[in-house]
């Protein structure tokens, strides 16, 4: 018959099984609370985080599109500013080329003014005076001095403003050139979402940047680029216009003076030829006087022989009379009358001697006066030629070079200015 081995194992109290199935299932019941609790604090923290990070996504993404208007307004602002201030460069340079144009063409009336001082040195004689036209001539020199000083001084400040406004150009094209970039980066940035294929985790992407700046200092940098170049801009139109009123100045200045020296030239040049045109008739006076004194001479020569014939007569009347015979040699009527004869012809003959010698003198003041009146209608003649040289030459002023035509010639002497004493002056001077 078959026995039951027990085997050998630690038994358990009924109560200890009981108390361990209970611990089992409120256990069981515990974890399944703490479960349900951690469940539900996972899905609210999961809802909350989701909302939380999808509101912040989107509150950043609604900065990133107002900065990146913001930014863009800056941009189309500078936009705007650079092309005014371009415009502006090109003002101011050509402002200052007109300028420069100006200036170069105050050359040729100061080369004029000077060629005139220079020619009007050829003056001889009496005719070197400091009349008004070389006192107009003068004041012509220290005008276009004046003007060119002052135009000069306006091209100066107008080349260190365009130096000026290229550095500013520089600063706002560099500006310009950031934010451009900026909106690419920051236009970039909003184009991202979760499924770009270019976004990853990046090393300490919270660090601050070296050298950032704060948003106000952002704000203040550019700002401040656009107001100097607002500001400088408005000092370039100052410029330009004091750039225009410097030119349209200077030319009626010089304008002024132009017409003030030629009605000096003219003015001149009549008083010349009314004092040419007295010397001549004095001249031709003198001429005739003289050729009327050396006729009067020739017959005061004429009746002095005659009035020594009749003194030789007179004395050989007298002397042949001495050689009357005795008593016949008496003091007789005839002998008183002969004596009285010879007197008075030796009178007369002296008087005649001293007349026709205050005759000769007369004729020798006048042939010395003819000289000189002659050297001076030389000089006038001169002085006319040289002044009609300078108008003509001054007409370079008003004449198109290309058109300019002398109308002295300066080989011959002549001119073709309508003005009978000049002729006359040329041909006496050739």
């Amino acid at each position: 018959m078959a026995t039951l081995s027990a085997k050998p194992s630690e038994r358990y109290q009924l109560s200890d099984w009981r108390t361990n199935s209970y611990l089992l299932s409120t256990n069981a019941e515990r974890q399944r609370d703490a479960s349900h609790q951690i469940r539900q604090e996972a899905r609210i923290l999961r809802n909350e985080t989701n909302n939380q990070t999808v509101w912040d996504e989107h509150d950043n993404r609604t900065r990133l599109a107002e900065r990146i208007t913001t930014v863009n307004r800056w941009k189309e602002m500078l936009d705007k500013c650079l092309t005014d201030l371009d415009a502006e460069i090109d003002s101011l340079t050509q402002a200052k080329e007109s300028a420069e144009q100006n200036l170069q063409a105050k050359n040729l009336p100061l080369d004029v003014a000077i060629e005139c001082l220079t020619l009007r040195e050829s003056r001889r004689d009496i005719d070197v005076v400091r009349d008004p036209v070389e006192e107009e001539l003068l004041k012509e020199v220290e005008v276009i001095e004046a003007t060119k000083k002052v135009l000069q001084e306006k091209i100066s400040q107008a080349f260190q403003h365009l130096c000026l406004l290229q550095e500013i150009r520089q600063q706002l094209n560099s500006d310009h050139r950031d934010k451009m970039e900026t909106l690419e980066i920051d236009r970039g940035c909003l184009s991202l979402n979760l499924t770009s294929p270019n976004i990853s985790l990046k090393v300490n992407p919270t660090r601050i940047p070296k050298d950032s700046t704060t948003l106000q200092q952002w704000d203040d940098f550019t700002r401040f680029n656009k107001n100097r170049a607002d500001e400088e801009m408005k000092g370039a139109i100052e410029l330009r216009e004091a750039i225009a009123l410097a030119i349209a100045q200077t030319n009626n200045e010089l304008e002024a003076q132009r017409v003030a020296t030629e009605f000096a030239f003219r003015k001149r040049l009549r008083e010349m030829e009314s004092f040419y045109s007295e010397l001549k008739w004095q001249e031709k006076n003198t001429l005739e006087e003289i050729d009327e004194l050396q006729r009067d001479i020739r017959r005061l020569e004429e009746d002095l022989r005659r009035k020594m014939m009749n003194l030789k007569l007179a004395h050989t009347r007298l002397e042949s009379r001495t050689y009357r015979p005795n008593v016949e040699l008496c003091r007789d009527q005839t002998q008183y009358g002969l004596i009285d004869e010879v007197h008075q012809l030796e009178a007369t003959i002296n008087t005649m001697k001293q007349k026709l010698a205050q005759t000769q003198d007369a004729l020798n003041a006048l042939f010395k006066h003819l000289a000189r009146i002659q050297a001076d209608i030389a000089c006038k003649a001169n002085t006319m030629l040289l002044d009609t040289k300078c108008m003509d030459t001054r007409r370079k002023l008003t004449v198109p070079a290309e058109k300019f035509v002398p109308q002295v010639d300066t080989f011959t002497r002549t001119t073709n200015r309508t003005l009978s004493p000049l002729k006359v002056c040329h041909l006496e001077l050739a």
